[in-house]
């Protein structure tokens, strides 16, 4: 019954002739690159190191400083997860001020600020300067990292863990990070709960005392200021700030695997997987090749919807809404990444179509025509950057930062402009590696796995958890001598209160509360022999959705309107769901279970039994070999975890549940149950 709905935005830029003469036969000859204006900057260095870049703009009353940081990156090791939270804890209080009067002073006068490991970010009306500079100052230099905020943030992190395990991009990210830079570079790394229990109050501290020096800084002012303000302001407010020594790192270079490797992380339940062909590449910031390189990319599956990948995987094979390829710079080591959301049956099919795509911009020269277009694209995205003066601070930046040619960015679209067909097949050939590139999917386990083992060099899938750590690929464990999936069942129905207290219960009432994206929803369920079901769930005091079953008809109202089900796949699922204990209905609703064996979850043993409905689909539940409570389900909707069983009135509930939706994690807690309490057939409509 889920949708999904994908609107695309495409904005065409077309050329206009008013020539009413002209020989529409013959395409237009290209003229020369667009001569575009860049903003002008000033830069100068204080005395305690710090350069300090200006880009006046005095078209509004708003000024902003961003100040970075040139340092190398800390391989953090079984601490994991440190250095993001030094960053995030600085603005979090100092030795002046609380996180709350942090808080009220920046709301106060309308500004924003944000820090991170590499340095901050603030803005704010000009008329508020002073404000956000003496502000700014005094968490640069007098940062008290809280313990109480810490704790805040750790947990805050924990919850963001723990929609990993089943979001697809997370996963697949994650996995890419740890077989493209392997655990001895800090790209590699990954934060686990593991890694964040090994985090200490002082690594932060040292961190930040190790890194934040004036020296390797860089202050980038833009907005409603001159040369000479800049200079007073920064000698003001950070003119005391000491320079010191700042530790230098060096790391080895990855280098792609010999031949190519495939990395699984199993999605249970997933439907869809998430593919990605990716590999490192020798790509520093203003390598000659950066602007030739990105042609190649943009023509194989860059910003432009007419990019080779969308049109082959989307537009001739239809198996998916988008698929993109992204060729990355960087200092130490740069990436290329190729990668589409499709269904399980097409995952294999989808690899196959990459790298085909891949190779074909290696063999065969690219057409004229593509090229123009996508030099037009580039060249419309480039000029519509220019309209936001940060664009020039950061060109200004990297300018300074990389040691560029001071033109470099004045004249980027005459040298965009010259990028031939041979200068396309030549980076093809320099920056693509389908050959010695990495697999990452993120998917069911059991339905993708066998397809992609031959993409292998060596004929093996490595399977991985959400946080990219290597796990053994474990077969299901036999089930003791005579059991069957009946046994299971029957040690489920007698751990839950027995066949007889079940068969005893008329109806039931639920209230319970999730969590959605830091929102609170309120659900009620309302449930009565042999097959009324009511299910309310609202926000805030406002009906988000309604599910109704009366034994005659189903009925589904939400904010897409209403829907009525007399028949059906919806009408069966309803009817199913208006069962008070499903487990005693599977012969009624035709429903046929088979015992798989058993599993290792969380590690405790559990049987796996496979339920199959008449429609075909299949549904897993996993039950606790010692205590028999049901542990799990696993179907085409998603993950539901159960834990936290008690007793009400002789009938054992699970008053914690976790139900993972794609990439979101709701975690709902059971409020009250009600048993009995005599429910009319009345309660069972919907307004």
């Amino acid at each position: 019954m889920r949708k999904l709905l994908i609107v695309f935005i495409i904005s065409i830029f077309t050329f206009y002739s008013v020539d009413a003469q002209v020989d529409r036969s013959q395409p237009p000859e290209p003229g020369p690159a667009p001569v575009i204006q860049i903003g002008d900057f000033e830069s100068f260095e204080m005395d305690n190191g710090m350069t300090v870049i200006v880009v006046e703009n005095r078209q509004v009353p708003v000024v902003s400083f961003q100040l970075t940081l040139d340092i190398d990156p800390v391989l953090e090791g079984d601490a994991k997860g440190y250095v993001s939270l030094a960053g995030s804890l600085l603005r979090e209080g100092t030795t002046n001020r609380t996180k709350k009067e942090i808080d009220e002073t920046i709301d106060f006068i309308g500004a924003s600020l944000s820090t991170s490991s590499s340095g901050m970010f603030a803005s704010s009306l000009t008329r508020h300067r002073e404000t956000l500079l003496e502000l700014m100052s005094d968490i640069l230099m007098n940062p008290s990292f809280p313990e109480e905020e810490l704790e805040r943030l750790m947990n805050q992190t924990r919850s963001g863990l723990a929609t990993t395990r089943n979001d697809a991009s997370s996963m697949v990210a994650n996995v890419s990070r740890a077989v493209v830079y392997g655990e001895d570079h800090p790209y590699g790394e990954v934060t686990t709960e593991e890694s964040l229990d090994n985090v200490q109050r002082d690594m932060l501290r040292q961190y930040y005392e190790d890194h934040f020096k004036p020296n390797v800084a860089y202050m980038v002012i833009v907005g409603d200021i001159n040369l000479d303000e800049a200079r007073e302001v920064t000698e003001t407010y950070f003119g005391s700030w000491e320079p010191g020594e700042v530790p230098t790192r060096t790391y080895p270079t990855p280098a792609p695997p010999d031949g190519r490797r495939v990395a699984v992380a199993d999605r249970r339940g997933a439907v869809q997987s998430l593919v990605t062909v990716t590999h490192p590449v020798e790509l520093q910031p203003g390598h000659e090749d950066a602007i030739k390189a990105s042609v190649m990319n943009s023509i194989l599956g860059g910003g432009a919807f007419s990019g080779r990948l969308m049109q082959n995987l989307r537009e001739d094979k239809g198996y998916t809404y988008g698929a993109r390829s992204n060729l990355s710079s960087d200092r130490l080591v740069g990436r290329f990444n190729a990668r589409a959301e499709v269904r399980n049956a097409v995952t294999d099919s989808t690899v196959t179509e990459i790298l085909y795509e891949m190779e074909r911009m290696m063999q065969e020269p690219v057409e004229e025509s593509s090229l123009e277009l996508t030099r037009n694209f580039m060249t419309g995205s480039f000029a519509r950057s220019l309209e936001s003066p940060r664009t020039i601070a950061n060109f200004a930046l990297n300018t300074i930062r990389y040691d560029l040619p001071d033109d470099y960015y004045r004249t980027y679209l005459e040298r965009l402009n010259e990028v031939s067909v041979e200068d396309v097949h030549e980076m093809a050939n320099k920056h693509l590696n389908p050959d010695n590139a990495y697999i990452v999917v993120a998917g069911s386990k059991e339905e993708v796995i066998e397809s992609l083992r031959p993409f292998s060099s060596t004929g093996v899938a490595e399977l991985y958890d959400a946080f990219g750590r290597p796990v053994e690929e474990e077969e299901l464990r036999p089930v003791p001598e005579g059991y069957t999936a009946e046994t299971v069942m029957e040690q489920y129905i007698e751990a839950i209160g027995g066949r007889e207290r079940l068969e005893s219960i008329r109806d039931i009432r639920q209230e319970m509360t999730g969590r959605l994206m830091e929102q609170e929803v309120q659900m009620t369920i309302y449930k009565k022999a042999p097959h009324f079901l009511l299910q309310k769930t609202s926000m805030g005091g406002m009906t988000l959705s309604q599910q109704l079953f009366d034994g005659e008809k189903g009925v589904v109202v939400s904010q897409m309107g209403r829907q009525e089900f007399t028949e059906g796949a919806e009408f069966e699922q309803l009817k199913m769901e208006s069962a008070i204990i499903p487990e005693l209905s599977y012969k009624e609703f035709g429903i046929e279970k088979g015992l798989l064996g058993v599993e290792i979850l969380e590690g405790q043993s559990a049987y796996k039994v496979e339920a199959t409905y008449p429609d075909g689909s299949t549904v897993h539940n996993y039950y606790c070999t010692t205590s028999g409570l049901k542990v799990k389900t696993e179907n085409d909707g998603g993950i539901s975890t159960y834990d936290d069983y008690k007793e009400v009135d002789g009938f054992v509930i699970p008053f914690s549940i976790t139900q993972e939706v794609g990439p979101q994690t709701i975690e709902v807690t059971v409020d009250n149950v009600e048993i009995n309490q005599g429910l009319e057939e009345a309660i069972f409509v919907i307004d």
